[in-house]
């Protein structure tokens, strides 16, 4: 990891321009990497901005320098932009930019943690064993040594403890645990990331909750338990798609199925799924990746066309 993160550094300092993209619908490991990573090369002098095809979700923007992110594709048509970093993204049509950048003659530095990732850089800084994009980036400043200062401490302990379920998950590693420690004495701020990320859970939520758990179904075949949310459930709640975002982590409490599934309509039409599992034996990212999408082993994701119906079938026949 040395080595290469030394030849990406040196890459950015001798950049004229840069963009940190997070993945559309940023999550906290995403846009706190880009937040963090921010600050550091704003403070030693380089031109650089944060671009997301979507929305901020509001839940993260307690992230400092969360504000300062940007959702207009013209930013790739700035002509001193030389150096793309992609953050968390197996692809660039996950991160959303496939479109902005295939021609494009800047170089992209890659850095994630997904196993599934397709190395689609210049420059490739992939961890598979890491917990996340956060942890990752970690690293990279440790290894340059950058000053982590509390509000990047802050930003990085955020991506962790997304992507490790507040330390509940198979992310959590002796690793993970011992960067969110340092992270902490570094100022990060545990008490106001769990009050935003957590402990964030409204009456309307959960009631949400209530109706796409008393759709628990389990295929028998695939030992798979499944349930669904739709935008009618959206509606009649009065719920976001991004403040529905969790249930599939809490079906890894299930002591019953191989693998946990919760599909979710999306306002484009398209269905959205996510897997989960605990078990060893099971690799979920292989049956994302059939469906178009990638993940981790334990903690894979998807969209695709159809019905809620038809997307369980063809799973099923996979």
């Amino acid at each position: 990891m040395r080595k290469i993160t030394l030849q990406i550094y040196d890459r950015l300092k001798r950049a004229r321009a840069i963009v940190i993209v997070a993945h559309q619908n940023a999550d906290g490991d995403a846009l706190g990497s880009a937040c963090a990573l921010f600050e550091h090369l704003d403070k030693i002098g380089l031109k650089t901005e944060i671009f997301c095809l979507t929305p901020l979700n509001p839940r993260l923007a307690f992230l400092p320098h969360s504000e300062k992110l940007q959702t207009n594709p013209k930013i790739f048509a700035n002509p001193e932009l030389d150096t793309i970093i992609v953050l968390d993204s197996g692809d660039l049509q996950y991160a959303g930019i496939y479109n902005f950048v295939k021609n494009h003659s800047a170089e992209i530095i890659n850095i994630d943690h997904h196993h599934t990732n397709q190395k689609y850089g210049h420059h490739n800084l992939v961890i598979s064993t890491a917990s996340s994009t956060a942890e990752v980036v970690y690293h990279f400043l440790r290894h340059v040594q950058a000053h982590i200062s509390h509000r990047m401490a802050t930003s990085l302990l955020t991506g962790i403890i997304t992507d490790t379920d507040n330390f509940t998950n198979s992310a959590t590693s002796d690793t993970a645990m011992s960067a969110a420690g340092d992270l902490i004495r570094r100022g990060g701020n545990m008490n106001m990331i769990n009050e935003q990320i957590v402990r964030n859970k409204s009456i309307n939520l959960l009631r949400l909750w209530g109706d796409v758990l008393n759709r628990l179904n389990k295929n028998i075949d695939l030992d798979m338990v499944y349930t669904y949310i739709t935008q009618t459930d959206l509606k009649t709640h009065q719920i976001s798609e991004t403040e529905s975002e969790g249930i599939a982590n809490f079906l890894n409490n299930l002591d019953e199925g191989k693998m946990a599934l919760i599909l979710k309509e999306t306002q484009d039409g398209k269905i959205k799924g996510s897997f989960r599992t605990t078990k060893d034996d099971v690799d979920v990212s292989a049956l994302a990746k059939k469906l178009g999408g990638g993940g981790h082993k334990k903690a894979a994701g998807f969209t695709t066309a159809g019905t809620i119906d038809e997307v369980i079938a063809k799973i099923t026949t996979l």
